[in-house]
């Protein structure tokens, strides 16, 4: 009897083969450093590839607050023990506090060792541009209760998007049966969310390309200049973090952070490109989820609380900033006073909006806490893009890793995922 197996037969040489598709975090590594180049040989009229940039990212911040809003929601919903919410509440709070008060101490170590600023000749009100105006600790919790909802949800306003969501959870799991056909709405409104992402986030590469072609055309590398050694400083701290400080801790909870480091490029890529921890909410969001193995009751809570209340790159940015101004001014910082910029920092960075720009909104409030001229502002503005594009990118990697150790500590991190190449 005949064989009916078919037997290979060679490929046809007329047939072209198709390339490997390239990975997300591939292509946007590839869109930057092309952004890169062309903004650096081709100069100004790189500019005009400033609107391909700008389109992605609104259409990112389109996103956000319905990502923020429903995946709460349903990340609350899901945690209908109110002792289990608690727990993973409170344990995102504290590494939170814990690795923003790390990173703190040792930006404001590392700065002083290489002297930053020292030299630079600073003389109060020498400086013409006027500092943003600062806001008190009690103006930021304020604004975080929302007196109308759908004013926050306009205004793309995150904080009071975040608690509005978390009351509104709390309240259909209080309900029971009788908010039975709003929980199937918000799971089936999740599903339609998450797929918007997944379009959405096929322009990354583009906007990425946009971006930095015009960030490099408009600053160049010259920017740093007599700043060079406060960015410098920064990019060291906030690498040391994000590759010893953020391994040291999955390694206390007995995890491989190999696999962690590598999985989290494409969202430190884009993290870095847009500086804004909102904008990349989302494809954190997906990243934790689908490659790292986390729960998604665990990330849809503690990821959307982390891109408001973590700001671990920020507490370095601002560290930094208060050893170059007291050195630029001449001016000595006492023990004590230095334990009030920790203090001070750590406090100041939650509530801290996730979008470009915030270090300079609440810089003035730490310069003042320890007498230190807000005319320094306006000098470090020069260089607040490069600065912020690293702190988001130390920012969203802080938050991925609370949410691994939050699920690992609950249990219900899904370790073949998260060890699966």
């Amino acid at each position: 009897m005949q064989s009916t197996i078919p037997l290979p037969t060679a490929a046809d040489p007329t047939t072209p083969r198709r390339l490997p598709r390239l990975q997300m975090w591939h292509q946007i590594l590839i869109a930057m450093i092309l952004g890169l180049a062309v903004g650096h040989f081709i100069g100004e009229p790189a500019k005009v590839l400033q609107p391909l940039g700008d389109i992605f990212m609104s259409l990112i911040r389109m996103c956000v607050i319905p990502v923020v809003f429903v995946s709460l929601v349903c990340g609350i919903m899901s945690l209908s023990d109110m002792a289990a919410m608690r727990r993973i509440a409170w344990k995102s709070i504290a590494i939170y506090a814990v690795s923003m008060a790390m990173a703190t101490v040792l930006a404001l170590g590392v700065a002083k060792v290489f002297n930053v600023g020292a030299g630079f000749g600073l003389t109060a009100g020498a400086a013409s541009a006027t500092a943003p105006a600062s806001t008190s600790i009690k103006d930021a919790l304020m604004s975080a209760i929302p007196s109308n909802p759908f004013k926050a949800f306009a205004e793309g306003a995150l904080l009071p998007t975040i608690v509005f969501a978390i009351f509104f959870g709390l309240a259909i799991n209080l309900a029971g049966d009788a908010a039975g056909s709003v929980r199937r709405f918000f799971e089936s409104l999740s599903a339609v969310v998450f797929k918007l992402i997944d379009m959405v986030l096929k322009f990354a590469p583009i906007g990425v390309f946009g971006l930095m072609a015009y960030v490099t055309a408009d600053h160049g590398f010259s920017v740093l200049g007599h700043l060079g050694s406060l960015v410098a400083v920064n990019y060291v701290v906030m690498l040391f973090f994000m590759i010893v400080i953020c391994s040291a801790m999955l390694m206390l909870w007995r995890l491989n952070p190999l696999p962690f480091l590598r999985k989290m490029i494409p969202v430190q890529l884009f993290a870095y490109s847009s500086a804004s921890s909102a904008a990349t909410l989302p494809l954190n969001l997906e990243n934790t989820q689908r490659r790292l193995g986390v729960d998604p009751r665990v990330s849809s809570f503690v990821l959307p609380l982390g891109a408001t209340v973590n700001m671990s790159g920020l507490a370095v940015y601002l560290s930094t900033v208060v050893i170059f101004a007291s050195h630029a001014y001449g001016i000595a910082l006492s023990f004590s006073q230095l334990v009030t910029v920790v203090l001070t920092i750590t406090l100041v960075s939650i509530g801290a909006a996730g979008i470009p720009g915030a270090a300079l909104v609440v810089m003035g409030l730490v310069l003042t806490s320890v007498g230190l001229p807000l005319e320094v502002v306006a000098v470090i503005a020069a260089v607040d893009r490069l600065l912020d594009m690293c702190c988001t990118a130390a920012n969203v990697t802080g938050d991925s890793v609370t949410a691994v150790m939050v699920a690992k500590s609950e249990g219900v991190l899904d370790l073949e995922y998260y060890n699966r190449a």
